[in-house]
């Protein structure tokens, strides 16, 4: 296997690799140059992707030569940008704001983790900016970008260390 050079998202909700063309969800604020949280809006740039979390009570581990984690009930994201933790996975209980990364929906079945605002973090730069499974009807997120699971599974299975999404500007 080989990593993508790249993956690209668009504004019209179009995520491509290598011959592949997908439908993607967006952040409901679009797609954003200037991301800040709770806006909603995807930024643009490119972002590395870091490793896979997944429910392992819902499904297999994805096959993939990123770095894979089993979620488990405790796992969360601070959302939080008054703390230390910020845009990091912590474990709960948690005494600030945090996403729940351990979800009733299948949203968070299988997540990517993005290489945004994280080296440095920036507090107030948005948080949790996932690449994860969408909902049946596509519709908007966060912030994040999403699949469909079986496209997502198919998608990771080509990934490997330097694998980007690049999230383009609309035009």
């Amino acid at each position: 296997m080989a990593a993508p050079a790249t993956l690209r998202v668009t504004a019209d909700g179009t995520l491509t690799w290598d011959s592949h063309q997908v439908r993607c969800a967006l952040g409901r604020g679009g797609i954003v140059p200037d991301k800040r949280e709770g806006d909603g809006g995807t930024p643009v740039g490119r972002f590395p992707l870091r490793r896979v979390f997944y429910r392992p009570d819902r499904i297999d581990t994805p096959v993939t030569e990123l770095p894979v984690q089993a979620l488990s009930e405790q796992d969360g994201w601070c959302d939080d940008p008054a703390n230390p933790m910020y845009n990091q996975l912590i474990s709960k209980p948690f005494d600030a704001s945090y996403e729940d990364m351990w979800r009733a929906d299948h949203l968070y079945d299988m997540v990517v983790e993005l290489g945004y605002n994280d080296d440095p973090v920036v507090p107030g730069r948005g948080s949790a900016i996932f690449l994860h499974v969408a909902q049946p009807d596509y519709a908007p997120t966060e912030g994040c970008v999403a699949l469909r699971r079986d496209d997502l599974r198919d998608l990771l299975r080509v990934c490997a260390s330097g694998a980007v999404l690049e999230v383009m500007p609309p035009a």
